[in-house]
């Protein structure tokens, strides 16, 4: 059986929507970050950065989010990658845009939002990485033009992938109300059922 490292809440989170998209067995370990187990040894031999996620599937031990998707898509779930190379090329293309292009911004608001006290925020910080912003939520809506997916045609890992980082933008205070693809887009992901099996995880 399968061993995901990680709440639902953390980056593993995206991988937990993985597994319940591939419908394979797992079990989700949490990993006390108030304790620092992911600095113990035991978890740093499973992950040497010392972050969450963490998989074990039999002899295989990966760590990084998007490449523990791949791996469960590929394994379990092909079809999530794509049904062609040009589609598996847009999973790829759309994931790593995602984490290398819209989360850090996000990420840099949410930072200063959530975990910085408010004597040390950086209005400054939260200006400037917001202000990055829409720019990308233009590419990402004008590639929904007309599409339910970003293939077009199929749910894949490119949608799972950067919807994971796109529903972080409105908890940094960003409105998403004026991107209509994006929002019908993700309209449309809210509707399966591994994704509200997610959300559940989420919530618990």
């Amino acid at each position: 059986m399968i061993t995901l490292y990680g709440s639902a809440r953390t980056s593993a989170g995206r991988c937990l929507w993985c597994l319940e998209e591939t419908g394979v067995a797992y079990e989700n370990k949490n990993v006390d970050m108030r304790a620092k187990e992911h600095k113990s040894e035991a978890f740093l031999k499973l992950n040497p950065n010392g972050k969450v996620p963490a998989m074990v599937d039999g002899d295989v031990t990966l760590f990084e989010s998007m490449a523990i998707n791949f791996y469960l898509a590929d394994k379990y779930k092909p079809e999530l990658l794509g049904l062609t190379p040009e589609e598996r090329a847009l999973s790829y293309q759309w994931s790593f845009w995602a984490s290398s292009e819209l989360q850090d911004p996000i990420i840099q608001v949410f930072i200063q939002k959530v975990f910085m006290p408010e004597e040390k925020r950086s209005q400054a910080v939260i200006d400037e990485n917001l202000a990055k912003l829409p720019a990308f939520f233009e590419t990402l809506n004008n590639a929904l033009a007309s599409k339910t997916y970003l293939n077009g045609k199929t749910f894949t890992l490119a949608d799972l992938n950067t919807h994971t980082v796109v529903s972080i933008a409105p908890h940094v205070g960003f409105d998403l109300s004026k991107y209509k693809n994006v929002d019908a887009w993700m309209k449309a992901i809210s509707d399966r059922p591994a994704y509200q099996a997610y959300s559940k995880l989420r919530m618990g």
